[in-house]
């Protein structure tokens, strides 16, 4: 037993989940990739030694628990939020929409922002219930999504004119 297995006895006891449920739920979730990598190792000890194999995992999982430690630690995910989608879309949204929409076109704008964000805190619990993994992989996919948006269908604003912006639509 391991900080990670007692880790997961105390989330367990946190999140108040049925024991019967964590035999036959959690601990395989956790305990599969164990199983499988405990077998692996098996084999690579002979391969490449042992003393690669610690240097390798005490690396690896330096460098996993780096990233999320920093991550936590400076907020990175607030920073971000806060450096694009927090502002710049209220930005571009009075750049971009032609004066004889902006007021009907920013109000639906605004209705769609607050209502995915009711969207996603009302959600946010559900999801992680049925999944942790999976709840911050739609996430992720989301994000990606609106990056590849941006990146094909709006246009820079910055300096431009409407003319200008509105060239890019047409």
């Amino acid at each position: 037993m391991n900080v990670f297995d007692l880790l997961q006895i105390d989330l367990v006891e946190v999140l108040e989940i049925d024991l019967l449920e964590v035999e036959f739920f959690v601990v395989p979730e956790i305990d599969l990739p164990d199983v499988l990598a405990t077998i692996l190792t098996l084999w690579l000890a002979d391969k490449s030694g042992r003393r690669l194999l610690l240097i390798v995992s005490s690396s690896a999982m330096a460098l996993s628990l780096l990233v999320v430690s920093i991550s936590f630690y400076l907020k990175v995910m607030v920073i971000a939020f806060s450096l694009g989608l927090g502002a710049m879309p209220w930005i571009i949204m009075s750049e971009i929409l032609p004066i004889n929409i902006k007021g009907l076109a920013g109000s639906f704008a605004t209705l769609s922002n607050w209502f995915f964000s009711w969207l996603v805190t009302l959600t946010a619990n559900l999801l992680l219930d049925w999944s942790s993994e999976g709840t911050f992989t739609i996430y992720t996919a989301v994000c990606v999504f609106t990056a590849g948006f941006v990146a094909i269908w709006v246009p820079e604003t910055k300096g431009k004119t409407l003319e200008e912006i509105q060239q890019f639509f047409r």
